[in-house]
């Protein structure tokens, strides 16, 4: 048993170390002793938000619990290089969603490669460059030719052509940070390089590729948090869209015009705007969306309709916690998150603009 770190989760008017390790704490109650993390015992598991309360885990140096949940996923890794896209409280017996979203499956390279940098073990990612390598294959199968990624497969073998802004972007990302372990193992991938450039020229490029999806705050914020767009052009997104998501003093808003805000985007947008040196504007984020904190259990609510003053739903899920203390990680200076989540280090693939 480990004793986790929290001086880089200390953030003034957002976590104390006490409740920074009240909430590390929170989520490792949730996760199974087989590593599952589901979002609450007795809801499903996915594999993205599975990932992300694993990387959580990580920032605060809870390696032996994030490498189980990262074990679990090798584990169930489907032969096509996929999985499932819900889990009946992370039990692999028990698949109710046989859908396998592109997004959720590229996204366990994210998670390897930021416990590799907060860990150096190097056998670790021995053990996890097959799963990654068979995940990006699976992933890019469905890209299209104007290069974004259909946003799922079907478990008869087809797949949808129409993509997502979001998943997307999120497959972004994913494909940087693998580009990354394949450049630490000294495997060059010249088809992810491809890839990567391709996809980021039809995010920049061409929104009419993606289904319309303008009223979630995930589509404004995700291809800057992805590293799609940067500098100059990320921050006059995040300008255009600053009044129709973002309530002050409670949150982010997740879908226009519903008066509800919602923990995971909050945090997201944090994060993204940390990556952008906007930590001032981060931190006053993080601190509108404490009303969500559950003191009991060092969790998070996912949401909260301001319009009614009420907690909607009635759950307290492992991504929200895990969501905010990566931002907490990433505005504390912890290496490995800064290092996933500010892209300077990660590769960039083919130039966009190279890309037809």
């Amino acid at each position: 048993m480990t004793t986790p770190r929290t001086e880089h989760l200390v953030l003034p008017g957002v976590l104390t170390a006490e409740q920074a390790l009240a909430t590390v704490a929170g989520i490792r109650a949730v996760q199974r002793e087989d590593g599952a993390i589901p979002w609450f015992r007795g809801h499903h598991l996915d594999p993205w938000d599975h990932t992300e309360a694993a990387m959580a885990l990580d920032a605060a140096g809870e390696h032996e619990a994030a490498t189980r949940a990262y074990e679990w996923l090798a584990r169930h890794q489907n032969d096509d290089g996929s999985w499932y896209a819900a889990y009946a409280d992370g039990d692999f017996a028990d698949v109710t969603d046989r859908g396998r979203e592109t997004n959720f499956v590229a996204y366990v390279a994210v998670g390897v490669w930021h416990h590799y940098l907060s860990t150096g073990d190097d056998t670790f990612l021995d053990r996890m460059w097959p799963v990654v390598h068979a995940a990006v294959e699976y992933v890019l199968r469905l890209q299209q030719p104007g290069g974004q990624i259909g946003w799922k497969g079907e478990d008869d073998g087809t797949s949808t052509t129409d993509a997502l802004l979001t998943g997307s972007s999120s497959v972004h990302h994913a494909l940087r940070c693998a580009l990354a372990i394949a450049e630490q193992r000294e495997e060059a991938q010249p088809d992810w390089e491809l890839a990567v450039g391709a996809l980021r020229h039809a995010i920049r490029r061409h929104p009419e590729r993606f289904l319309d999806k303008g009223r979630y705050s995930m589509d404004w914020y995700y291809p800057v948090l992805g590293g799609a767009l940067t500098g100059t052009e990320a921050k006059s997104r995040l300008e255009e869209g600053w009044d129709r998501f973002v309530v002050p003093g409670l949150g982010v808003r997740c879908v226009i015009p519903n008066p509800w805000v919602t923990g995971g985007e909050s945090a997201e947008l944090a994060l993204t705007l940390w990556a952008l040196g906007e930590s001032d504007r981060a931190l006053e984020i993080l601190q509108s969306i404490q009303h969500l904190r559950d003191a009991e259990s060092g969790l998070y609510w996912t949401g909260y309709v301001y319009q009614d003053k009420a907690v909607w739903p009635q759950e307290l899920t492992t991504w929200t916690a895990g969501s905010l203390l990566l931002a907490v990680a990433a505005l504390g200076g912890h290496e490995a998150t800064c290092t996933i989540f500010e892209g300077t280090h990660l590769p960039m693939g083919l130039d966009p603009d190279c890309c037809a």
